[in-house]
């Protein structure tokens, strides 16, 4: 993919690392002189402009990539860039970064943004995932709460440990992706037993997120 990144600061570059490290085509937006450093990225294709500015994406072919990434410290210029991109750019996919929480309830559709990553929200999921056995994970949301991406590490005494994945009723809307079993990755067919301790990762829409955990966790969720 060709993706974007306003924003060459750390946050920008290690996204566009990782990226790069991942195969696809990665242009920096940056405005400010001292930031641009294209010796910290090589790989990278590096644009001294302001991404708030339609004549500096024009210039940047904006329109040509597949996904623009809002990753400055501003929450004003990342909705600004978000905007833009959808709007004037029909840019397919735009994420932006969220920095401060209060902020993140305009972070929706209407500003063009796909998906928002607020560090606060992601970092407090993934303690939750980290230590949470037998509940229900927020890990993430995409396109404004319409699916998410969730979590639930399977205890002993769930009513589906030792069945194959097929024997699990899944609600509408909702689709196991995959299984995490100790340092294993798992894309689960129908075969596949399920086990104590897996960690699996479902999208669904926010509607059936309890259906999801009473199904996978017993109708009662009670785990006594």
């Amino acid at each position: 993919m060709r993706i974007a990144i306003a924003g060459a600061g750390n946050v920008g570059r290690s996204i566009a690392q990782e990226l790069i490290g991942n195969g696809h085509h990665v242009m920096l937006i940056e405005r400010q002189p001292r930031q641009l450093r294209p010796e910290r990225v090589p790989e990278a294709d590096w644009v001294l402009a302001d991404a708030c500015e339609v004549s500096s994406l024009e210039e940047a072919d904006v329109a040509g990539c597949d996904v623009v990434i809002a990753a400055t410290g501003d929450d004003k210029a990342n909705l600004v860039v978000s905007l833009l991109a959808k709007t004037e750019f029909a840019v397919n996919r735009v994420v932006a970064r969220v920095n401060r929480a209060e902020n993140e309830w305009l972070f929706t559709e209407q500003w063009g943004v796909d998906v928002a990553v607020s560090k606060p929200r992601l970092m407090a999921a993934l303690v939750e995932e980290a230590v949470t056995v037998g509940d229900l994970v927020r890990i993430m949301t995409f396109r404004q709460g319409e699916a998410n991406l969730v979590e639930i590490t399977l205890p002993a005494n769930a009513p589906y440990v030792g069945e194959p994945v097929r024997s699990v009723p899944m609600p509408r809307d909702s689709a196991l992706v995959a299984v995490l079993r100790g340092k294993r990755v798992l894309v689960p067919t129908p075969d596949d037993p399920l086990e104590a301790g897996d960690e699996l990762i479902f999208v669904c829409t926010s509607e059936v997120e309890d259906a999801v955990r009473a199904v996978v966790l017993g109708k009662t969720g009670d785990l006594g």
